[in-house]
């Protein structure tokens, strides 16, 4: 046996799952990073590597697309209300904003995280802006009125935290003001 293979756009290192194939890039967990990997997937197979922390756990939790690939995480960025914005937009449901204020209006918002989760699943992501604080979150835990931006390379969608669950809103940031990242308030 082969102690590195690829079968089905899976990446195995002595049987284990340890990473997949993506659009010409190798996905692998880190703590398969070994120079025999490096070597195999980079000059063997002629891939682009990248080692993604959690790799190896939502491989082994099964979070696979339909077709047998590993799911594509997306970025999330969490968008909440300005310190000066109007006290009244703020915690209220979309129907209440939308009558009294109109639509979400990315002005009024900082994005307060941008980064990295081990979901897309917005009910899995509103437990873990509450309960479990990703490294370099800066804000309130999510609560209505806050914004979660999921995006990749292909765009973004926009999810308004409601009474219940989410909406999904137009909400469109000028390119800088989401390359700005977190902010800071003094």
């Amino acid at each position: 046996m082969n102690s590195i293979q690829i079968k089905n756009n899976r990446i195995l290192y002595y049987g284990n799952t340890a990473g997949y194939i993506e659009k010409g890039r190798a996905i692998v967990d880190p703590m398969f990073q070994t120079d025999e990997m490096k070597s195999y997937l980079s000059e063997k197979k002629g891939l682009d590597v990248e080692w993604k922390n959690g790799t190896f756990a939502r491989l082994a939790e099964g979070s696979i697309d339909q077709e047998g690939n590993a799911q594509v995480l997306k970025n999330c960025r969490v968008w909440q209300l300005k310190p000066d914005t109007d006290v009244m937009m703020k915690f209220i449901g979309y129907d209440e904003l939308q009558k009294e204020f109109g639509e979400p209006d990315p002005d009024n918002y900082l994005v307060i995280y941008d980064g990295e989760v081990e979901t897309n699943d917005l009910e899995e992501l509103y437990a873990k802006f509450n309960l479990d604080h990703p490294s370099g979150y800066e804000g309130h835990s999510l609560s209505m009125s806050d914004v979660v931006e999921l995006y990749d390379e292909s765009g973004s969608s926009f999810h308004y935290v409601d009474r219940f669950g989410f909406r999904e809103i137009s909400f469109q940031a000028s390119e800088q003001e989401q390359l700005q990242g977190p902010q800071m308030n003094l």
